[in-house]
């Protein structure tokens, strides 16, 4: 059996999700964790990698269940008990062996948070990226949609030379949402390239600010140059909000509860 873990945490002080032997990292915090619980190291599997400053509300980790007298419960008491104030275990249940996070999602959702004022807020600089210039919300609706569908994404992604990964990515929806100063850019996609979805974003800014008409995008899809698309946005304002998996009956899962 697997267990699995959903984690929150904050991402600012983090080099990524990912796993490093000389940086503070989601996935080294999670293991050390864990080794404490289970008096060794064992191989964990993420859903998906995030970058420095990324944060998350559900990322989800896997590792062998070796001590058969713990139960979900348990083991959601000893990972909150442990792990250190920016990071926590939401929910945990158990899966087949075969299980893996990231190859058995079957749907993962991205936030980005855009603060459209002309002040800085100092409480959220850690939290949204701030943009103090208007931004034409119909026009980054417009241009959203050309995103939707199956494309290839080399224009919206960092893609390193030895990595042998289509770019080609199925986007379900993406939604630019807006109250008072705030703007959320959600994404809903079965799997997403690195960097991708900031770097849709700051493309959508172009859009916003008129630089850019909203057919652009469909142009950038269609030449495949990473340089010719918009900067990257910047790491604070992206959140990993969700990952599904197909759903199982009976299955057990602890939870926070609602506050």
């Amino acid at each position: 059996m697997k267990v699995v873990c959903a984690i929150a945490y904050d991402g600012t002080n983090f080099h990524g999700s990912q796993f490093h032997p000389v940086v503070r990292t989601v996935q080294g915090e999670f293991n050390i964790a864990l080794e404490k619980i289970l008096k060794q190291p064992l191989r964990t599997d993420l859903a998906g990698r995030t970058d420095a400053g990324v944060h998350a509300n559900y990322q989800v980790c896997s590792f062998d269940l070796t001590n058969k007298r713990m139960n979900e419960k348990n083991f959601k008491e000893a990972f909150n008990s442990l792990l250190p104030d920016d990071m926590r275990v939401m929910k945990v249940w158990f899966e087949d062996d075969s299980f893996n996070p990231r190859s058995n999602a079957t749907k993962r959702i991205y936030h980005y948070f855009i603060y459209n004022a002309k002040e800085r807020n100092v409480f959220l600089r850690d939290r949204v990226w701030w943009f103090p210039y208007h931004l034409d919300v119909e026009k980054m609706r417009e241009g959203a949609r050309y995103f939707e569908g199956t494309h290839d994404f080399t224009s919206f992604a960092s893609i390193d030379k030895d990595d042998d990964r289509t770019p080609v990515r199925t986007i379900y929806r993406v939604r630019v949402l807006t109250y008072s100063k705030y703007m959320l850019v959600r994404f809903e996609g079965k799997s997403f390239l690195r960097r991708m979805v900031r770097n849709m974003v700051g493309t959508l800014v172009k859009v916003g600010t008129g630089d850019w008409n909203p057919e652009k995008i469909q142009e950038l899809l269609e030449i495949k140059d990473r340089t010719k698309a918009g900067a990257t946005a910047p790491s604070q304002g992206l959140y990993l909000y969700r990952v599904f998996f197909e759903q199982k009956q009976n299955r057990v899962v602890y939870e926070e509860e609602s506050r």
